[in-house]
């Protein structure tokens, strides 16, 4: 319980940083968005090495996508996705109908404007978890009604496997891509 609090307490302080850094004219907004992302690319990377180290090996795109939903998620954010949509051509949707991050903050509109700000580095530890399972992609966010998200993603395979592809929806939705996401 406490790792909880001290996770959530971190992640508010890292976006409330960043943000106020860029408003005192340190930096700018998109940047900050940038720098979050990039940090959870970072973290993501070293939790799926950590975690998939004594795992089989998947064998196609669907069990990758039932670990990040069941075993990641639950790892990180202690509970597991509540739905997982595929539409069969490499597109996966991942919802989370009360996301840890933004549980914290009011269930009205009034702050909706804010959420995508506090989804930047959830973005960026799909990503750089699909990284290091041999998938390079692009991961964004939505928010239509708080504290529930959905994730986008564009994807293309970047190991000797030739049968993976996947989304998710937190919804993360993937999209064939060939470029380098920031």
């Amino acid at each position: 319980m406490a790792d909880e609090a001290l996770f959530l307490l971190l992640h508010n302080e890292m976006v409330a940083g960043l943000y106020r850094a860029a408003e005192q004219g340190e930096g700018e907004n998109g940047r900050c968005t940038t720098k979050l992302e990039s940090m959870g690319f970072r973290v993501g990377q070293g939790l799926i090495e950590r975690f998939t180290k004594d795992t089989a090996r998947f064998k196609d795109e669907l069990d990758i996508m039932k670990f990040i939903c069941k075993d990641f998620w639950t790892t990180v954010f202690k509970k597991q996705i509540d739905n997982l949509r595929t539409n069969h051509q490499g597109i996966y949707v991942l919802q989370d109908n009360k996301f840890r991050l933004l549980t914290q903050m009011s269930a009205g509109k009034q702050y909706l404007e804010h959420a995508p700000k506090y989804l930047a580095f959830t973005c960026g530890l799909i990503r750089g978890g699909l990284s290091n399972l041999g998938i390079k992609s692009i991961v964004t966010a939505e928010v239509s009604s708080m504290p529930a998200c959905k994730y986008f993603s564009g994807y293309s395979i970047i190991s000797s496997f030739d049968n993976f592809s996947y989304q998710l929806h937190c919804a993360l939705l993937l999209k064939s891509t060939d470029s380098e996401p920031p």
